[in-house]
């Protein structure tokens, strides 16, 4: 007896590795993205840290160490889905998506799973420049964990950066996101210790996620820190949630 063959039941992980593989060739295809991502912060870093640090020595190149990470991990976060999703909202292809058998998760774990590769990319780089040139010295445990910090920190920027493309334009998105990337960067005293600003500064800084993500990489590489890592994690997991929910909502409204 001929039986009618059943069709094949749909594979959701297929779909998510495919949109990862995608987004991972789409990055490729795109230098102008990938490549200052992943060269300015090693090469300012190499600037202070190294070849301007006179006096500070190792201590000078482990506190920026860990301050240069977050400072590099913003931008895969803020960029990669600020600017992107702002152009692909305009361009209607994320109405695209939504109209084809794709998860609603989809688009938004690929761009995930790409900004924690670059985040990690980045934080390899400065490491190595770190231990070869500026004698920064860690254990192999504190590496590691600095690395896993960096990766998984880039995620509260990544719903800062999905709030600001539901809103923006895709030729606005880059302008907003460089006035909200650059000040914070400096407000949260990743270029230079807050010790070094005016008090007002150290004052606001538990307002920037950026400080609360400098205080945990300052932590596990040993340097001067304030030791709240619970609540620094706990300020990060809110930043998240709220902006994702924001973006969530803006984006179901079309």
């Amino acid at each position: 007896m001929n039986t009618l063959a059943l069709p094949a039941r749909p594979n959701p992980m297929r779909a998510y590795l495919l949109e990862i593989r995608n987004e991972f060739m789409r990055l490729l295809r795109s230098p102008s993205f990938a490549v200052p991502t992943l060269v300015f912060p090693p090469m300012f870093y190499l600037l202070f840290a190294i070849v301007l640090n006179h006096k500070g020595g190792p201590q000078v190149a482990t506190h920026l160490l860990a301050t240069y990470g977050v400072f590099g991990v913003m931008a895969p976060g803020l960029f990669g889905f600020g600017v992107a999703i702002a152009m692909d909202r305009e361009r209607g292809f994320l109405a695209l998506k939504r109209a084809q058998p794709v998860p609603a998760g989809a688009v938004l774990l690929s761009r995930m799973a790409m900004a924690m590769v670059f985040a990690v990319g980045i934080s390899l780089l400065l490491l190595a420049i770190g231990m070869a040139l500026g004698g920064v010295r860690l254990s192999a445990m504190q590496a590691v964990t600095l690395v896993l910090v960096d990766m998984i920190g880039v995620l509260p920027f990544c719903a800062i950066g999905l709030f600001v493309g539901s809103l923006a334009s895709g030729q606005g998105a880059p302008a907003v996101i460089n006035m909200i990337y650059l000040p914070m960067a400096f407000l949260a005293g990743l270029w230079m210790p807050l010790s070094m600003l005016p008090s007002i500064v150290g004052t606001l800084a538990p307002l920037w996620p950026a400080h609360h993500l400098a205080q945990i990489a300052l932590q596990v590489v040993g340097a001067t820190s304030n030791g709240r890592a619970g609540l620094h994690v706990a300020v990060l997991a809110l930043y998240g949630i709220v902006f994702f929910l924001a973006a969530r909502g803006r984006l179901a409204r079309g």
